[in-house]
């Protein structure tokens, strides 16, 4: 029986992934991601999707990510009935992000039409509260290292990758065919993250190459982190690190708890905003077989942080003086919270703006890293004169090297292996080295492409 494969994103873009397996009497969607990044990637969002919402007989999410998720709420407004597989802790997330990135939608259409600065009128939310909510219904939870049986015969089965809590690399087993997507894989020896899991075989494999040409430079994260959070609060600046309220920041949270334990940095206020931010620890206490960290630990350092929720409360952050370290939304510094603190941090080079992650082109995130000596927000150009950084040390991304390991742990070569999520030189950077290293035959597929798998 004949199976094909669909990239509608995550091809030449870290951002959209979208994997349509087409097999007799069986679509599923893998991932089901928004864009980001340069304004042509961005409008793809509001664009109807090249196949039918209702047409999908399921979704299956390798992680909570916006970049992987993001579209869910469009997708079940536009007409999807059917389940969406994601891990325990996936689906906890996604709770938060979803709502909150709906919410923010719709506060940020609400202050574009007030202040006027939208090309649209009226400007509208890319999708809602509501739709998030819709979205979250169709969640159906499925545990690690068990095959999972699906409707019309195929099979999921789910391992760690180690990137995020609950991030996972999908196999499906359909029609006869065994396919490996590897999500995004994380890195060895997280402070709080487990390893990406060994997996042997497949017939066809998806690879990501978000690093897949350059290697994280070596030393200890927190290393970094006290030189900077030191030299900034010693100038008596604050430092924001755009990121989302959960996830990922549990791992930046545990840093600053340890490093603050120690005595290596000052003991200066820690703030989470976010409009629906909780005390993240205890979605990683429901999840503590899925990361390196003990029920005291989680609470120790998700307790480190004041969580603000109320926009008052978070518009007071930037009147106050006092320096401090604000976490907020989102990683990309895209839209959100992060937009207000930007416009009022960025200017005074007293602060710092801290990013802990890949920056996707044409995103504000990128043009800082670069050095732009201004960034658009809300129509008006801000000056950045802030110290601007970004820790790779910290990135959740598997670099080249590692991206070798864990192919290496196949037995056996994929019959066709396909090299995604990548920009740049990074997809043909880790193509060429697999041929070297392993002598694999790998393709770099065109967006919006369908393979016959046979």
């Amino acid at each position: 029986m004949t199976v094909s494969l669909g990239f509608y994103g995550g091809v030449g873009t870290v951002t959209g992934s979208k994997f349509l397996v087409d097999a007799p009497g069986r679509r599923i969607l893998v991932d089901c991601g928004l864009f980001h990044g340069f304004k042509p990637l961005r409008g793809r969002n509001w664009e109807p999707l090249p196949f039918e919402p209702v047409s999908l007989d399921a979704v299956v999410l390798t992680h909570a990510h916006l970049s992987h998720s993001g579209h869910l709420p469009i997708l079940v407004r536009d007409g999807f009935r059917g389940p969406v597989y994601a891990t325990s802790a996936t689906r906890d997330l996604c709770e938060i992000l979803l709502r909150d990135t709906g919410y923010l939608q719709e506060r940020d259409a609400e202050y574009a039409n007030r202040q006027g600065f939208s090309r649209h009128h009226p400007a509208l939310p890319l999708f809602s509260e509501a739709d998030a909510m819709a979205a979250l219904e169709r969640f159906v939870p499925v545990p690690f290292g068990e095959p999972w049986a699906l409707d019309g015969g195929a099979t999921l089965h789910f391992r760690p990758s180690g990137h995020l809590l609950g991030s996972a690399s999908v196999a499906l087993d359909v029609a006869g065919a065994s396919l490996l997507f590897s999500g995004d894989l994380g890195r060895w020896n997280s402070a709080t993250m487990l390893d990406p899991a060994t997996v042997e075989r497949a017939d066809v494999l998806v690879v990501e190459s978000t690093y897949g040409d350059r290697i994280h430079e070596p030393g200890d994260p927190e290393d970094r982190l006290v030189e900077i959070i030191n030299r900034v609060v010693g100038r008596g600046g604050t430092i924001l690190i755009p990121d989302f309220s959960a996830g990922r920041a549990q791992t930046m949270l545990f840093h600053l708890y340890r490093m603050k334990a120690e005595g290596r940095i000052p003991d200066v206020p820690v703030v989470v905003d976010s409009p629906r931010a909780i005390n993240a620890g205890e979605i990683f206490g429901r999840h503590l077989a899925d990361h390196r960290l003990t029920a005291a630990e989680c609470r120790a350092a998700c307790n480190l942080a004041t969580y603000v929720r109320d926009d008052e409360a978070s518009r007071a952050l930037d009147s106050d003086p006092t320096p401090k370290l604000v976490m907020s939304a989102s990683p990309m510094a895209m839209d959100g919270r992060v937009l207000h603190h930007l416009t009022h941090l960025a200017p005074d080079p007293r602060n710092a703006i801290l990013f802990t992650g890949y920056q996707a082109g044409g995103t504000r995130g990128a043009k800082l890293i670069a050095g732009a000596d201004a960034v658009k927000i809300h129509g008006r150009m801000v000056p950045v004169r802030a110290e601007v950084a970004n820790l790779h040390w910290l990135s959740s991304h598997a670099d080249a090297d590692e991206i070798m390991r864990w192919l290496d742990g196949f037995r056996e070569p994929p019959r066709r292996t396909f090299v995604v999520h990548g920009e740049g030189d990074a997809p043909a950077a880790l193509r060429a080295r697999i041929a070297e290293d392993l002598g694999w035959s790998c393709e770099i597929p065109e967006d919006g492409s369908v393979v016959e798998l046979g």
